[in-house]
C-alpha cells in the first residue's frame, strides 16, 4: 500500500492521468484488506467491501476539493479531471462515483461486521452524500463569487464525516457484538 502511494500513484499517476484519483484511490482502500488479512489470515466478502467503500468514496471527495481548488491544480501542472475536463464532466463523475458507492456502503450492513446500528449510519450518510452529489450537478453557475463553492466545499466537508460516521458505526457494531446484542 505504501509503495502504489509512494510511487505509482505519487510518483506516476497524479503528474500523468486526470484519472490520478480513481486509480490512486487503491492506495487508500488496501489498508483494511490488509489489515484484515493480517489478523483473521484470509480475505472475505467484509474487507472487499470496505475496500470498496474507501474506492468508490475517493474521487467524489477529491473531485469536490478540486472543483474550488481547480486553478492550484492546473499551476501545479497536476492533471486532476477539473483541470483536464472541466468543471461540469467533473460534477457529473461526482454523482456518478457517489451513487456506486450507495450498494457497496449499503452491502456491509449485512454482512457480520454490520448490523442495524450501522445500516442506520449507512442511510443516512448516503442520502446525505447522494444529496449533495445532486446539488453539486445542478448547481448554478452564474452564482455570485461569494457563493460560487459553497456547495462543493460543502460536500468535501461532508465526506469527510461520511466515512468517519461510517467506520465509527462499524465500531459501534463491533462493540454491541461483543457484548451480545440480546444483552442490551
Amino acid at each position: 500500500s505504501i509503495f502504489f502511494y509512494a510511487i505509482v500513484y505519487t510518483i506516476w499517476l497524479k503528474p500523468n492521468t486526470p484519472q490520478n484519483i480513481v486509480i490512486g484511490g487503491a492506495a487508500g482502500a488496501f489498508p483494511p484488506v490488509i489489515g484484515w488479512a493480517a489478523v483473521t489470515g484470509d480475505v472475505t466478502l467484509m474487507p472487499v467491501l470496505l475496500f470498496g467503500i474507501i474506492f468508490l468514496w475517493t474521487p467524489p471527495h477529491f473531485w469536490a476539493l478540486a472543483l474550488f481548488m481547480k486553478e492550484d491544480y492546473s499551476n501545479a501542472g497536476v492533471p486532476m479531471l477539473t483541470v483536464t475536463h472541466g468543471r461540469k464532466s467533473t460534477r457529473r463523475h461526482i454523482l456518478v462515483y457517489t451513487v456506486l458507492m450507495v450498494p457497496v456502503s449499503l452491502a456491509l450492513a449485512f454482512t457480520p461486521v454490520g448490523g442495524p446500528v450501522y445500516l442506520t449510519a449507512a442511510v443516512v450518510m448516503n442520502a446525505g452524500f447522494v444529496w449533495g452529489a445532486w446539488r453539486i450537478v445542478m448547481r448554478d453557475e452564474g452564482m455570485a463569487e461569494a457563493d460560487r463553492y459553497k456547495v462543493e466545499k460543502k460536500v468535501f466537508s461532508f465526506s469527510l464525516l461520511y466515512l468517519f460516521v461510517l467506520f465509527g458505526a462499524i465500531l459501534v457494531e463491533a462493540g454491541l457484538h461483543s457484548v451480545g446484542y440480546g444483552a442490551l
